[in-house]
Formats: structure tokens, C-alpha cells, sequence
């Protein structure tokens, strides 16, 4: 089992409204397809680390493929749970901290998506947590990760002022509309992103205020991260279908293998 830790954010809060989370994030799309896809060619046991609700894991699970989802938030695995057992599909949901787990066997394929690496903000963190999945990589096992691509000029533009995201609207059945603004300063010595999202309705002002914290990394710091814990990167595409990465590329897609 997984020896839990305190976060080193304070996005924790964040995650703690996972039912809204999937609201605000319905999921689906070119992600959730190439994660399918690609743990199906590799077979075997699947593993995804900070797997919130599930969103990717349980599509590959109810591919007949044994899945093991691992995050630190009880109230994402709740929803994840619900969920999984609503379609009938078994996974098994472990409470526990990406940065150091123990899970006694290795995987075919193990993964984090969806900027989840990017909540570990110290160097530390992120090589102890590749090492911990060094352990857990079967003979010929990959990982895959995505992250953002950072841009200078958007980061730059973190200025603290909060602004509505219209793009993260969402009907809530309870509720009604909610609208999202956010409020987003950038540390440029630690890399972290710090922002303060506030969700509400007409009638309910702000009705969650929560922080969430996400790192940048750049790719050049990427593969020596990697290498720093036993892993070294064999592929970087820069979207879902596969392009090459690039300098204007939106996305780092990184397929990894043990050193």
C-alpha cells in the first residue's frame, strides 16, 4: 500500500467538490482516446497515478484490462468509485500520494494525465515520484505523461486580476448556470502558477472559492527530471495525433521508458 504524505500545494480544497470537478471538466475526447488505445497496445496491468475521478481509467478498465487508480484526494476516489460501479466496470481505487507509493507489483503501463504531475511543484518531489514508478515498471512496461507546454507570454499575462473563463461555464443540475472566474499570479522563481478559482450562480455568489497551484515545466528540465529518476523519455509529441513536438506546440506528450 501507498505511505501518504502531506501535499506540497494547496490545491487540495480544489478537489475536494469532485462532482463539479466532472461538470466543469466533462472529459472525453482525443485524450481519453489515446490513453485507451495506447494501454491497449501495450496490454496488461494499468496504472494511473493522481487519477481523480477516473475519467481515463475507467474507459481502459471496461476494455478488460486490470486497472489500479491511485490519488490522494478520498472525495475524487468516492466519485471515481460511483462512477465505475454505475457501469459496472472493476477497478481498484487506492488512496495515496503519487510522490511516494508502494503498491507491491509492477505494472504494464502506467501513466498520469491531464497536467496532474504539474501539482508536484519541487524538483524533489518530482524525481521521488518517478522513482517510485521505476519500481512499479514491469520488464518492457512504459509511462506516459502529459503536461502543458509553458508559454512566456501567457504566464506573463498572470497578473492577478480575475477574469471570467467562459469557456469553463457548466449547467449544474442543482444549481443551475455556475460561472467560473479565475484569478491566476505566476512565481517565476518556483515555476508555480498560483491561482484562485471562484465558482457561482445568479443566486449563489462564489459559492466554492478554492485555490489551485500548478507548476511549469519547461522542456528542456523535462527529460533530465526524468533521467534523475531511472526513466528517460523516448517520444515527445506535441498533440493527441501524434505530431512532433515543437516550440509552438500546446501540449508535451512524453512516452518514457525505465533508463
Amino acid at each position: 500500500m501507498s505511505r501518504r504524505r502531506q501535499p506540497s500545494n494547496q490545491s487540495e480544497a480544489f478537489y475536494s467538490h469532485a462532482r463539479l470537478y466532472d461538470l466543469m471538466f466533462p472529459g472525453g475526447g482525443p485524450s481519453v482516446d489515446f490513453y485507451r488505445a495506447d494501454a491497449k497496445r501495450q496490454g496488461g496491468r494499468v496504472l494511473e497515478l493522481a487519477c481523480g475521478t477516473g475519467r481515463k481509467l475507467i474507459p481502459i478498465a471496461s476494455d478488460g484490462q486490470q486497472c489500479v487508480g491511485l490519488d490522494l484526494s478520498a472525495d475524487m476516489l468516492a466519485e471515481a468509485r460511483r462512477k465505475a460501479n454505475e457501469r459496472g466496470v472493476g477497478v481498484e481505487w487506492i488512496q495515496g500520494d503519487m510522490r511516494d507509493f508502494d503498491l507491491g507489483r509492477t505494472f504494464n503501463y502506467v501513466f498520469i494525465a491531464a497536467n496532474s504531475l504539474l501539482h508536484l511543484h519541487e524538483a524533489e518531489d518530482l524525481v521521488s515520484c518517478f522513482r517510485s514508478i521505476r519500481r512499479h515498471l514491469a520488464p518492457g512496461a512504459r509511462f506516459v505523461l502529459d503536461v502543458f507546454n509553458p508559454s512566456v507570454r501567457l504566464l506573463a499575462e498572470a497578473d492577478g486580476v480575475r477574469r471570467n473563463r467562459k469557456s469553463l461555464s457548466f449547467r449544474d443540475p442543482d444549481r443551475g448556470d455556475v460561472s467560473v472566474d479565475v484569478a491566476d499570479t505566476y512565481d517565476a522563481s518556483a515555476q508555480v502558477t498560483r491561482g484562485t478559482w471562484h465558482l457561482s450562480t445568479s443566486s449563489e455568489p462564489d459559492f466554492v472559492v478554492a485555490p489551485l497551484e500548478i507548476r511549469s515545466i519547461f522542456p528542456q528540465e523535462l527529460p533530465l527530471l526524468l533521467s534523475l529518476g531511472g526513466l528517460q523519455l523516448v517520444e515527445r509529441f506535441g498533440d493527441w495525433s501524434g505530431r512532433p513536438f515543437a516550440m509552438d506546440a500546446p501540449l508535451q506528450l512524453c512516452i518514457c521508458e525505465s533508463a
